[in-house]
């Protein structure tokens, strides 16, 4: 087959494709209907529709704003005087009684997503992070160029047992929104201070770090200091090291630094060997966007909120019902 009729055949597929969609999702036809319509089965329009997702021809989105419209919505910005905050309803899978930490994370993400859409504006230089629920959110984002946006990663290049290297957060964000991205072309930790001193100074590093003195808008969660914390399983610190951390009043984890219940920064000497956003430069970011949830979060999310760097909150039900008990 040569390669003109192969791509005319790949067209063709991606026209069925989309013809279909717009029978199920613009139309309002149902899937039984469209399989009597085109003489094809409904496991084949089922099988259609997947595909037409996995391969973009079909972007779905909802408004964000609808997410931030609820009465417990606005108790809890009201109560820490954020601008926004969206609440997910988490629901148990199909079969399920409970709904998993993991696929609460998810679908806080999906909502996150949608909140992302809503706020990012042209001219943005947008701050991404990295951990499980970024992770999730950069998959479930849809695409929409936004005029000259730039994404920068806040976290220096780190793997964990469970994600990909942190800077495929922002690369996959910056992708979604047709921005500009500027990675980090550093590990997050090294192995000295002064080595980490050193890199600082290395005129390319010098020039990304300097770009998150600059962010408008900055997107991140937030992690516990339980001992599965995720910037132990990555490495970062050693147990002994978070129980210093810990003892010196650790409650959370905010872009790889730790924070006391205050928000205050908890400098310890890991702190040294760091490559990063620091604490600083994210509380004079003029957007802080934190997307987390759970009743093992709530120490940590309520210090990021008392520390200033949070505008917008992305949150489940119960742990936002959870925080209007905080005193």
């Amino acid at each position: 087959m040569s390669d003109t009729s192969e791509s005319r055949r790949i067209t063709a597929n991606r026209s069925v494709l989309a013809s279909v969609a717009l029978l199920y999702y613009k139309d309002g036809l149902m899937q039984s209907e469209i399989a009597k319509r085109l003489n094809i089965s409904r496991a084949t329009v089922v099988n259609y529709l997947k595909q037409a997702r996995e391969l973009q021809i079909v972007d779905i989105r909802v408004d964000g704003k609808a997410f931030a419209s609820s009465n417990l919505s606005r108790e809890v910005k009201d109560k820490f005087k954020l601008e926004d905050v969206y609440i997910a309803e988490p629901f148990a899978p199909k079969g399920s009684s409970r709904t998993s930490r993991k696929e609460v994370n998810r679908q806080i993400a999906q909502v996150g997503a949608m909140a992302l859409v809503n706020l990012v504006q042209p001219k943005d230089t947008l701050g991404v992070a990295w951990g499980e629920t970024i992770h999730f959110l950069s998959e479930q984002l849809p695409r929409s160029g936004v005029p000259s946006v730039t994404v920068c990663q806040l976290i220096g290049s780190m793997k964990s047992p469970l994600l990909s290297a942190s800077e495929s957060c922002a690369v996959r964000i910056a992708s979604r929104l047709g921005a500009e991205c500027h990675t980090l072309h550093s590990p997050a930790i090294l192995s000295t201070g002064s080595l980490a001193q050193a890199l600082r100074e290395e005129p390319v590093i010098k020039s990304q770090l300097g770009r998150l003195e600059n962010l408008s808008k900055a997107l991140f969660s937030v992690g516990n200091c339980q001992t599965n914390t995720h910037i132990q399983q990555t490495g970062m610190v050693s147990a002994d090291e978070l129980d210093w951390y810990r003892s010196k009043g650790a409650v959370g984890v905010l872009c790889a630094r730790f924070i006391d219940g205050d928000g205050n920064p908890v400098v310890g000497e890991p702190d040294s060997r760091m490559i990063g956003i620091e604490l600083e430069q994210l509380h004079k970011c003029r957007t802080g966007i934190l997307v987390a949830g759970g009743a093992d979060k709530r120490e940590a999310i309520t210090a990021s909120i008392r520390g200033g760097y949070v505008t917008h909150l992305v949150i489940d039900r119960q742990t936002a019902m959870q925080l209007l008990t905080e005193d």
